[in-house]
């Protein structure tokens, strides 16, 4: 912990004065003691008490409360943020503060907030050197908040939020909001306001700003049917009314910058006050990638005439363009430059490559002379963006160039991989670099925008490398329908505010005080966890990409430990819900508890629709049962959506739970939810059985060759079952008994629909080596051998195997994060973050911008101790995360070797990517780079994993010599060897 306290200083630590070190503690711990649950995840310091201590400035104190001072001649949005602290301070305590344009109050103690420049109030202290506004003075969107003594005549103490321009007061008003127990989330997802007598502020100076990135917004998309629907349901359709919500969640959120919705819809047009309301809240306003010079993509199709075509049909795309710069050109907008084909399609001008680029040259050069006719002679003074979107990064890769001044706008490829981030060279442009990310999306391989599907650490380790590569001007992510993207909506625009300040080893950190803002610190670790983990198995494969075949049924019991996984925490969730005051659960339902009871539902329909097809092919009558049990899924799916869009809040939000998600056969969702086709066995009235075994479809009687366990070794300690089926309707009676004493047989305790008989052994007794056995089941349907084959190994090999990986048979599967041996090279080093993609941690390189290393240099290696049975071919697979190779000229590579053998650089990327790869990628989210070696010896061995490329996450190892068999996870991690047997 010294150590953590000491990276604050920069000289020596015996320069500095023990009173300047027992402070610099003191502010350690203090620190230390709010980051769990702290209630404001913007300043990061609680400075609201709740009961009064001399010195403290009493915001509402024996149930008096402060008035509010503002400045009339101050922006529209300050005084309408001030309106919202005056309601904000009302909903906590009772008590509604009077707001004032002077300082004529008969009350000793006063709020003033206002702007540099624009509050009479504000520049009379800083002229009297009351307040130091230094550190803010000419600062993009900072504020401090302090405490004043003696700030006017008849005034005895002043609390003061003061900005450095319009939006940094706004920010320093909704940080108070937020410290009083208000949550930006107050209005949209119904979060409870903790009532409290009394707030106090600690006497001090409270300082924030400027943003890491300049503009941090959001975009509404893909808003149909649901947001659409509630919104013409709520407010008659996106207009001023629906505005105001958006706009005062994105500002107590600290973000600045919005695209509106734009299926179908004109954000100017649809209501003519909309651009007016945005400027005066101070929220600037841009159009998507495919929506050049302000104008939506409904307008064009409003009022265009003839083809959206910028080689036939300049002279009307101009004018078009014009209009919409010259309604805007008053209001504060990041204008969309460039040119796609209509209705976001790729531009189509015969194919050809120079040509397109030969007319974009044009379109943008044309674009900008609009701008320096109708908004500023100098262009370079009017924001501007290029999106790299799709085929547009073409363009840029084929050499399409935009003036330095333009902010390039880097894309993912919809599913959270960043395509590209900006070289050093790029990283000198004065326009600087953005990135346009998503949390929704509609197109291939298949939609995405019913439920959150993105887990915290996948979002973090991608925009790390953001601001890492300098993609700082804007971060803007699409929010489909806004919810229920709530948590990763914040964590978004949260990090983008100051990203250099959450690390990895803080996003857990994050999420509890969240959860602590939202719901109490009493709970809060619990519910962090249950939103952590639900993002996490939503993340392992997306609700709408689910299948029966998704998950093995046969291999691994993987089915049965995804559904085990999801019921648990359901089970986690409802308990934590049935504990909660009633004012907390409408929140809590729509924050924590639906996702993971909508998810939990899906997830186990298809599991059952899984079991169903592959139990009516065996004959067996639990076919029937898990026909019906699909049914019920999809029943208990429809219940679930009626009650969050009628039964929450009153009906508050009614459709926005209308989105389909159950029934995909292509990239496009359903009309409607569509129950799946389920299949029924005609069943006899008889008492037959069958027997079937892990690792097989097949069922026995019937079937050639006897049926075989997978091997057991005295390393691995594998068990395995056997299951007894009923093929009818009557009841099933059998017997079971091993041919050996050393192979233990016992029924499983669990409720299952057939007998399921365990299979383990008893090393203590197993003869040493190589034995054979079988399990008979015997009874009036027939008798059935099930064999299996026991490795036990001898003294030598326990000794060779201790501290190692593997055993005597089968793969051996390896968490990335157990490396017994971790080397750096120089600063460069692996390092984990945790909580990412499908392990507990991912495995990474830092910095990400080190340089790229091959061997045969010195790298940062991973070192992981292996027992192999046997000598021979040997793969290794190295399951990593789905990042993309977003450095151009390079690819996504590792070093593996095992012994002393030469490293070999395995690719991510080792050509053009197919589509279908791709979409493999994004759909597994991981790729899985394999080496084959030669190994000359069985027994101990050690396998290297050696950094070449930063940005690689190292989630998983496998190594095989035979070909695994079909699973989605693949064969379970296993631990080190620790002692003789």
């Amino acid at each position: 912990m010294l150590n953590s306290i000491l990276i604050y200083f920069q000289k020596p630590i015996s320069n500095y004065s023990p009173m300047i070190l027992c402070r610099a503690i003191a502010v350690f711990f203090i620190a230390m003691s709010i980051s769990i649950a702290g209630p404001s995840l913007g300043l990061g310091i609680d400075f609201v008490e709740n009961r009064y201590s001399p010195g403290d400035f009493p915001l509402v104190h024996e149930g008096q409360a402060a008035p509010l001072i503002f400045d009339a001649a101050d922006y529209a949005g300050v005084l309408l943020a001030g309106k919202d602290l005056q309601g904000d301070i009302e909903r906590v305590t009772g008590k509604k503060p009077e707001i004032s344009k002077t300082l004529g109050s008969n009350s000793k103690s006063v709020i003033i907030a206002g702007t540099l420049g624009k509050s009479a109030a504000i520049d009379a202290l800083v002229k009297a050197g009351k307040i130091n506004v230094s550190p803010i003075v000419g600062k993009w969107e900072s504020f401090l908040i302090t405490v004043v003594r003696n700030p006017a005549l008849g005034v005895d103490l002043a609390l003061v939020i003061v900005g450095s321009d319009k939006r940094g007061t706004i920010f320093g008003l909704y940080e108070m909001s937020e410290q009083i127990g208000v949550s930006p989330w107050y209005w949209w997802a119904d979060v409870a306001v903790p009532h409290q007598d009394e707030i106090c502020i600690r006497s001090g100076e409270y300082l924030q700003g400027p943003p890491g990135v300049k503009y941090r917004g959001i975009f509404l998309n893909d808003e149909a049917p649901a947001l659409s629907g509630w919104a013409k349901e709520k407010f008659g359709g996106f207009n001023k009314e629906f505005y105001k919500k958006v706009f005062e969640l994105i500002l107590r959120l600290r973000g600045n910058y919005l695209w509106p919705a734009m299926w179908g819809n004109a954000f100017n047009e649809d209501d003519p006050a909309n651009p007016q309301l945005a400027d005066e809240y101070g929220i600037v306003m841009g159009t998507s990638h495919h929506e050049p010079m302000l104008r939506a993509q409904a307008e064009w199709k409003k009022h265009g005439v003839g083809p959206w075509n910028y080689a036939t049909n300049q002279a009307v795309l101009k004018r078009f363009w014009e209009a919409g710069i010259e309604r805007n050109r008053k209001f504060e907008s990041i204008v969309t430059i460039g040119m796609r084909g209509d209705g976001d399609e790729p531009m189509v001008n015969g194919g050809d490559m120079s040509a397109n680029s030969q007319l974009l040259e044009r379109i943008i050069r044309d674009q900008r002379g609009i701008l320096s006719r109708h908004v500023n002679p100098d262009p370079t003074k009017v924001p501007q963006l290029w999106a790299l979107y799709k085929e547009v990064l073409e363009y840029y890769n084929h050499g399409l160039r935009v003036p330095d001044d333009v902010t390039l706008l880097w894309c993912d490829d919809n599913w959270g991989n960043i395509r590209r981030l900006p070289t050093a060279e790029e990283r000198k442009r004065s326009g600087g670099a953005g990135v346009y990310y998503h949390f929704d999306y509609v197109g291939g391989p298949r939609n995405y925008k019913w439920i959150n599907t993105n887990p915290l650490p996948k979002v973090w380790e991608q925009m790390n490398l953001a601001h890492q590569y300098g993609a700082n001007r804007i971060w803007i992510v699409n929010v489909g329908d806004l919810k229920p993207m709530e948590v990763p909506m914040e964590f978004f625009l949260r990090m983008a505010w100051n990203p250099g300040a959450l690390s990895k080893d803080d996003v857990s950190k994050y999420t509890q005080r969240w959860a602590a803002r939202e719901f109490g610190r009493q709970r809060a670790v619990e519910i962090a966890e249950v939103v952590a983990t639900y993002a996490k198995y939503n993340g392992w494969r997306k609700p709408e990409l689910l299948s029966p075949e998704t998950f093995s049924l046969i291999h691994y019991r993987e089915a049965e430990l995804v559904s085990k996984s999801w019921n648990d925490l359901l089970a986690k969730a409802e308990s934590i819900d049935r504990d909660l005051p009633e004012v907390q659960k409408a929140s809590f339902y729509q924050l924590v508890l639906h996702p993971v009871r909508a998810s939990a539902t899906v997830a186990d329909l298809y599991i059952a629709l899984g079991r169903n097809k592959l139990y009516a092919s065996q004959g067996r009558a639990s076919a029937n049962v898990e026909a019906a049990r699909v049914r019920e899924l999809f029943e208990r799916d429809k219940e679930i959506t009626d009650h969050y869009n009628r039964k929450i809040s009153g009906g508050k939000w009614n459709h926005l739970m209308d989105q389909t998600h159950i029934g995909y056969t292509g990239w496009q969702q359903p009309a409607v939810n569509i129950l799946p086709e389920v299949t029924e066995n005609q069943l006899s009235e008889n008492s037959s059985y069958g027997v079937t075994v892990e690792g097989s479809v097949d069922m026995w009687p019937g079937c050639n060759p006897d049926p075989s366990l997978p091997r057991f070794d005295s390393l691995g300690r594998q068990r395995s079952y056997v299951e007894v089926c009923a093929l009818g309707t009557g009841p099933v009676d059998f017997k079971f008994h091993a041919s050996h004493p050393w192979i233990k047989i016992l029924p499983d305790v669990e409720k299952h629909q057939d007998q399921r008989l365990w299979v383990d052994i008893d090393w203590g007794t197993a003869p040493i080596g190589e034995s054979e056995g079988y399990v008979s089941i015997e009874g009036g349907a027939g008798t059935v051998k099930v064999h299996l084959t026991a490795l036990r190994a001898t003294a030598d090999q326990e000794r060779e195997a201790k501290g190692c990986f593997g055993g005597l048979s089968g793969p051996i599967a390896i968490a990335a994060k157990d490396a017994v041996k971790s080397v750096a090279v120089g600063q460069v080093h692996w390092d984990l973050i945790p909580d990412y993609g499908r392990a507990k941690a991912g495995v990474s390189v830092f910095p990400v911008t080190a340089a790229s290393i091959l061997p045969p240099a010195a790298a940062p290696y991973l070192e992981y101790p292996v027992y192999l049975a046997k000598a021979g071919n040997v793969d290794v697979d190295a399951i990593i995360g789905s990042t993309l190779d977003f450095v151009p000229g390079r690819g996504l590579r590792l070093a593996v070797s095992i012994d002393d053998a030469p490293p070999e650089v395995v690719d991510a990327f080792p050509g053009k990517e197919s589509e279908s790869r791709w979409g493999n990628a994004v759909k597994d989210n991981i790729r899985i780079l394999r080496l084959s070696h030669v190994i000359d010896r069985p027994g101990r061995h050690v396998l290297r994993i050696a950094m070449v490329d930063p940005g690689v996450v190292l989630q998983k190892l496998i190594i095989h010599q035979e070909p695994l068999p079909p699973s989605y996870f693949g064969p379970p991690e296993v631990g080190l060897n620790v002692a003789s047997r």
